[in-house]
């Protein structure tokens, strides 16, 4: 197999643009030889001209002279891409419809098919860029269509689950089989067409899927369609498969034309085969429905056997039935009976009622303005225990945020006291350092005072060097006046006094030698004095850094107070929230009891009661029935004769007398 630049060549000759075959050259069958291409003739023309489709599907060929100006090469590789698209769609419906069958993976032109569609879409893709190479793959847009149609998140889904499948290309391909096996294939490059804004991250402006020939193919794919295919996408190895478009399956000789009766009876030689193989593979099924006749053949005794017992169970129900209907009518007889009786005992009712009408109206007028008069009271106590239910909810927001707020300060609390530790730390560090500098300070001062004795002692020689240098001075000036002198008076004697002379001359320059000595000894002190001077200056500079010291430390002092203040202020603060909090508490608790007392009971009707709950005597025309307000119980009046304010009501209202003695007893109880 002879491949074309690239890994995008095809079998038995070289391809130009997107896998097509470059114009002017040959193919292994020879340059005499004449192919025709659904439409496309290509003879054995020079270089340098382009083969065109005729205006009649390819009967006579037009031949021009190819402009590198007139022509876009990404307009010739759409166009042929396009071309073959047409063909291998074509020709894969016909062959799919000849034969009649389901289409395998191991079928050519379907193999030949995801080839040309896996062109298609590379056409254009943009080289992604990234650390160790260059990504050109066509699973990137693929999975743009789960965004855009919700149908397709279960082929994605199974494709990333697919074990075998390691690369981008090899679940690009195994996502082209599952869209065909689903017959939605169109439908989702549809979509993908649609939004090209975001199709043009993937490719190029000029490329086929952004261009109308991108949709053209998708019109196309509208008749696969009609296709049933039966793809094994596990065991297929995609991620190595050489995408090769074989042309032999396009192109036909002149003499193939001929012989196309030939073809149908090896077609139809085939489709017997087939037809043979299928029998067999139904005769090798008949054991084993042998086997499951055998195995009915047993359910079916067990289900004969459970049929009978079930029959016996019927026979036994009916007998009972029958009883039951015997007892019945037995039941119905009595009751008859009792219906006779109940009758005339109505009867004689009735005519007792008929006498008591009269009374009776007259309390059931005051019963009805009772009634008006305790459903408007009830109305009240719904109407409040709907505000206490509403306090109730407030309260328990209340609590919630009155508890977030305590555990937000004891954090608060427990990360000002670890910055109250921090800052102790500090201090102490700080105080150690203040302890070590001012031991330093005395150190340094002493060693100051020692010097400023030494610079007083050198400079008190120098003052009697200096005195002793004048004094010296002060007697060669008179020397010399004296000698002047007695040069003037006594020249005569000069030769006496030479000897005097001489050895003047010799305290001279023994006085010379001492001043030299004086001068060498005062530049050696005045040199100690320079370097005491810098070692002031040095100690001028520490003792400036342990008064910055000093005040950082004044200042640490200062902050340490403030924080000691503010550590004050929130205990406090904390002791009042505690305080508030344990009175909130025992409110709540207060309304939760109350809640509770409401909750558990249950406003008693009027029918139900028929004695006083606690002198438990019988109500009548004289003694009337009262409600306590506070456990809904029915009393004589009595038994009820209190008034209190609840929380349901803050007006006093009718109590009966145990719970006027709790409620009493609740109160003296909270009180302080």
């Amino acid at each position: 197999m002879a491949e074309g630049s690239g890994s995008d060549g095809f079998q038995g000759a070289r391809t130009g643009p997107a896998g097509v075959p470059a114009p002017g050259r040959g193919s292994s069958r020879g340059r005499a030889m004449t192919f025709q291409v659904w439409g496309w003739r290509r003879e054995d023309a020079p270089q340098g001209l382009a083969w065109v489709p005729d205006a009649q599907g390819g009967r006579g060929a037009a031949m021009s002279r190819r402009t590198p100006a007139t022509k876009d090469p990404t307009a010739v590789e759409r166009a042929n891409l396009l071309n073959m698209a047409k063909l291998s769609i074509k020709g894969l419906i016909e062959s799919a419809l000849s034969f009649g069958r389901t289409l395998d993976s191991d079928y050519p032109p379907l193999q030949q098919f995801f080839v040309v569609m896996e062109h298609c879409l590379k056409h254009g893709l943009k080289v992604r860029k990234s650390f160790l190479s260059y990504n050109k793959t066509i699973w990137g847009p693929l999975e743009l269509v789960e965004k855009l149609y919700p149908e397709a998140e279960e082929i994605g889904a199974s494709v990333r689950d697919l074990p075998g499948l390691k690369t981008p290309l090899g679940r690009a391909r195994a996502w082209l089989r599952l869209a065909l096996m689903q017959k939605k294939m169109a439908d989702y490059l549809r979509c993908l067409i649609i939004q090209r804004d975001l199709l043009s991250e993937f490719y190029e402006y000029h490329a086929l899927m952004m261009e109308e020939e991108g949709a053209v193919i998708v019109g196309l794919l509208v008749g696969l369609n009609v296709i049933d295919a039966n793809l094994c996408v596990k065991g297929e190895d995609l991620d190595s498969q050489v995408g090769v478009i074989d042309f032999s399956m396009y192109l036909k000789n002149e003499e193939d034309i001929g012989n196309k009766e030939r073809n149908v009876q090896i077609a139809a030689i085939l489709d017997q085969k087939n037809y043979v193989e299928e029998l067999n593979r139904q005769l090798n099924t008949v054991s084993s429905l042998h086997s499951r006749v055998d195995s009915l053949e047993k359910s079916n005794t067990k289900l004969i056997e459970e049929l009978a017992i079930a029959k016996n169970n019927i026979i036994k129900l009916q007998e009972e039935n029958h009883q039951l209907r015997s007892e019945n009518k037995l039941i119905l007889m009595k009751t008859q009976q009792h219906l006779e009786v109940t009758k005339v005992d109505v009867e004689a009712e009735l005519q007792t009622y008929k006498h008591s009408r009269q009374g009776l109206d007259d309390m059931y007028n005051e019963a009805r303005r009772q009634l008006r008069d305790e459903s408007q009271l009830r109305q009240d106590v719904e109407n409040e225990l709907a505000v206490q239910v509403s306090m109730k909810h407030e309260i328990e927001l209340a609590m919630k945020l009155l508890e977030k707020d305590i555990h937000e300060k004891q954090d608060t609390l427990i990360g000002l006291r670890q910055q109250l530790e921090e800052v102790k730390a500090i201090n102490i560090e700080m105080y150690q350092k203040l302890q070590g500098s001012e031991d330093g300070l005395k150190e340094k001062n002493e060693i100051i005072a020692r010097l400023e004795e030494k610079t007083n002692k050198i400079t008190a020689a120098m003052r009697q060097l200096e005195q002793r240098l004048q004094q010296a001075e002060k007697a060669q000036m008179e020397a010399e006046d004296e000698d002047k002198k007695y040069l003037q008076e006594c020249q005569s004697k000069s030769d006496s006094l030479q000897k005097q002379i001489s050895q003047k001359e010799k305290q001279l320059l023994q006085l010379e030698t001492d001043l030299k000595i004086e001068k060498e000894w005062r530049q050696t002190l005045q040199e100690d004095l320079q370097k005491e001077k810098d070692a002031l200056s040095h100690l001028r500079n520490e003792t400036q850094q342990i008064i910055t010291l000093k005040k950082e430390f004044l200042n640490l002092q200062d902050e340490n107070q403030q924080l000691k203040k503010i550590y004050h202020e929130q205990e406090q603060a904390l002791q009042e929230l505690g305080n508030k909090l344990s009175e909130s508490k025992l409110k709540i608790e207060d309304i939760k009891e109350a809640n509770k007392a409401l909750q558990g009971l249950v406003w008693l009707k009027d029918k139900e009661a028929t004695h006083c709950k606690l002198c438990e005597k019988e109500f009548s025309l004289s003694k009337r029935k009262h409600h306590c307000r506070n456990c809904g119980e029915i009393f004589c009046n009595a038994c009820s004769d209190n008034e209190l304010p609840l929380p349901s009501s803050p007006k006093p209202v009718r109590v009966c007398d145990s719970c006027h003695a709790l409620l009493i007893q609740s109160c003296s109880s909270n009180l302080p």
